[in-house]
């Protein structure tokens, strides 16, 4: 498994591609590893999709999170699709995304760090390599990065060219974000750019217009007696985040840059590890080491004390503030008795983390008609319970991470619309997990920002 890199190594000899010496979970077997190292040097190639000081920025946010001065709000698809690389599928994401961040705003008085699972989400783990249809067992469907969803032997095989396309995807995504926010589109002055359809009809469209109108008139009344514009309103900051799952994609967009001596991913600002992948001496734990991106690891019942401490002290041995983002996802039920553990764990040794909620995995369940679903309220249990402990822990939960939509799906259940098992058929369109759709996701943030019994 040689993959051609160009790259300059550094220091203690870390490379890129030193992963490939280590045992590779989750990978795609590819049948011609020429194809692929020639993929990955062509990649390599292409300009970054994102840069190296806003990843910079980004790690001094997450520090400021880390010490209770602001909140991180990342959301977006569990996965990406490259037939969804569409403008009005983006501008809903990120307006969702816009919307839940003004209230939680509001709500917890604290600057909020948004960042946006998108621009490269195209690759999902697998609970086995292979899928079994009708007798015939074809590879599992890894995402559009890796092969094609329709169940042939044509489909399934792990295309490397694909890794093209999901860059192309990522720079089209990112390049129409860029565009909204610098054309003023998150102006705080003018939310209403942010509407969407629930607005008109939804029970909480009255207490969102309440929010925006209050804020309109407080920038309002300042900018008159001041006489200057608030202009850190007219425009945000907005990163990225994805599973650094398919390392020859990451791997290819890793640069060394003299000017800071250092390694960057410069696909994405803020990568994430699955416990799937999070092995101490797993090939992804050995390319995340290498790079100065702030990074998550996913943590869940599984998780054990000297595991933690063991990734702990691999990923951040300098104790880098804002490099290092825990984000415990145990499930309603197993919350109480998994998550103070950990905590303690961490809080015996100095380490800086941030530590974050994903309410979402951990409560997946069948419904009674047979699709994959979550409760509303067992993911906000899970958030509630998160809150207490760390208030009671000494600690702060300084961000929350959720699959959600700005569609108007019906993929989790229960909201303010009560939605039950019998109408998930009605608009259910993921293609992995379920996601909150985007009046389910404004209720969590306005029950998150204590803005809603």
């Amino acid at each position: 498994m040689a993959y051609s890199t160009t790259m300059t190594e550094d220091k203690d000899s870390w490379r890129p591609d030193s992963w490939q010496a280590c045992n590779a979970s989750q990978q795609p077997v590819y049948s011609d590893h020429a194809q692929v190292g020639d993929v990955v040097e062509r990649l390599g190639k292409l300009p970054p999709l994102v840069t190296s000081w806003e990843v910079e920025a980004l790690r001094d946010h997450i520090a400021a999170a880390q010490a209770g001065e602001a909140f991180v709000l990342q959301g977006g698809d569990c996965a990406e699709t490259f037939a969804d690389c569409r403008s009005e599928i983006i501008a809903q994401k990120l307006k969702i995304l816009l919307q839940m961040s003004l209230v939680l705003l509001y709500g917890l008085q604290k600057p909020i760090i948004r960042i946006g699972r998108m621009g490269g989400q195209y690759a999902k783990p697998r609970s086995a390599d292979m899928e079994t249809r009708d007798g015939m067992s074809l590879p599992s469907f890894r995402g559009d990065l890796v092969n094609r969803g329709d169940f042939t032997p044509e489909d399934r095989v792990p295309d490397p060219e694909l890794m093209l396309r999901g860059y192309e995807r990522a720079a089209l995504t990112l390049n129409f974000i860029r565009s909204l926010i610098d054309g003023g589109f998150a102006d705080l002055h003018h939310p209403e750019n942010w509407d969407l359809d629930w607005v008109q009809h939804s029970p909480l469209a009255d207490e969102y217009h309440e929010i925006t109108g209050a804020i309109s008139k407080s920038l309002d009344f300042f900018e008159s007696i001041s006489g200057n514009q608030v202009h850190a309103t007219r425009r945000i900051e907005f990163y990225t985040s994805h599973e650094g799952l398919q390392l020859p994609y990451e791997q290819a967009q890793t640069r060394f840059l003299k000017h800071r001596g250092k390694w960057y991913n410069l696909c994405t600002h803020f990568p994430w590890i699955g416990m799937r992948t999070a092995a101490v001496d797993d090939a992804h734990v050995e390319y995340f080491r290498g790079i100065v991106n702030p990074m998550g690891i996913k943590l869940g019942p599984g998780m054990t004390a000297d595991w933690l401490l063991g990734l702990i002290e691999k990923l951040n041995p300098d104790n880098v503030p804002g490099r290092l983002t825990l984000i415990h996802r145990f499930g309603a039920e197993a919350v109480e008795d998994g998550l103070p553990r950990l905590i303690e764990t961490v809080a015996a040794t100095d380490a800086r983390v941030l530590w974050m909620c994903d309410p979402m995995h951990g409560n997946t369940e069948s419904s009674s008609t047979g699709l994959k679903t979550r409760r509303f309220e067992n993911i906000l249990a899970e958030l509630e319970a998160s809150f207490r402990i760390h208030r009671d822990m000494g600690t702060w939960l300084g961000g929350v991470h959720f699959e959600l939509t700005g569609e108007n799906v019906t993929e989790c259940t229960g909201g303010a619309r009560g939605l039950k098992d019998t109408d998930l058929e009605r608009a259910y369109h993921t293609q992995v997990d379920p996601r909150l759709n985007y009046e389910q996701a404004m209720e969590m943030a306005m029950l998150l920002a204590g803005l809603r019994r």
